[in-house]
């Protein structure tokens, strides 16, 4: 995964890096708010891990400006502040996570890949996104960086049901039931034509991020997405 550290201390920072870097993450540093705004208008990020005391701003107030953004990543809170109230005015303001500092590395990975997991299919005004793919409600489009393609109303429909279950296995009979809304499996190929047609939508804008599992079902990969 691809991660942005915010913190200020540079030797907490280093520490992260490196024990993250180790799990095979890819790690970006930020040093205060600016800094991290800055580098989330840039590549996304799969999740922040952020601190709440910044030089220039509070990671409280820092979460707020992220959450403006039509699409972000999940946070998790790192902090010495560790009280039951710091802890939830932090998940209030819509952190995803909050780990109190000192900390255990595996720890701090698990809970990143945790909230990395659950963000996948993330909701806001804007629509669904994972990673650099958008889906918007208002156009039905598939937009995928700055490349964009129109959907069907039942190719949004399934495209949104892979995202809000992406890396998670999606069988046929659930395509039928939560898409088509059927209870029942029809002898027809519905769901493999529509998904192939999808699949073809998707590769105009430059993305392939649904893998087929023969005889099991489709899943859609994040990391695909980034």
């Amino acid at each position: 995964m691809r991660l942005l550290v915010v913190e200020d201390d540079p030797v907490i920072s280093r520490f992260i890096s490196q024990g993250l870097g180790q799990m095979g993450h890819e790690t970006a540093l930020a040093c205060c708010g600016a800094e991290a705004i800055a580098q989330c208008d840039g590549p996304p990020f799969d999740a922040i891990i952020l601190d709440r005391m910044l030089p220039d701003t509070s990671g409280i107030a820092l979460l707020d400006e992220l959450r403006r953004k039509a699409s972000f990543p999940p946070v998790v809170i790192l902090s010495a502040l560790g009280s039951v109230e710091d802890r939830i005015e932090g998940l209030d303001a819509g952190a995803d996570d909050y780990l109190v500092k000192p900390f255990d590395m595996a720890e701090l990975a698990a809970r990143i890949n945790a909230v990395a997991r659950r963000k996948t299919g993330r909701e806001s005004d804007g629509g669904l996104t994972v990673g650099a793919l958008k889906l918007d409600p208002a156009s039905h489009q598939a937009i995928c960086r700055d490349r964009s393609t129109a959907l069907n109303r039942k190719q949004y429909s399934l495209l949104a049901h892979m995202i809000r279950q992406a890396d998670r296995l999606v069988t046929r009979g659930m395509l039928l039931e939560h898409v088509w809304g059927y209870s029942f499996e029809p002898a027809t190929n519905i769901v493999e034509s529509n998904m192939s047609r999808l699949r073809t939508k998707l590769l105009e804008i430059d993305c392939d991020p649904i893998e087929t599992r023969r005889g099991s079902g489709y899943i859609l990969r994040s990391e695909r997405c980034a």
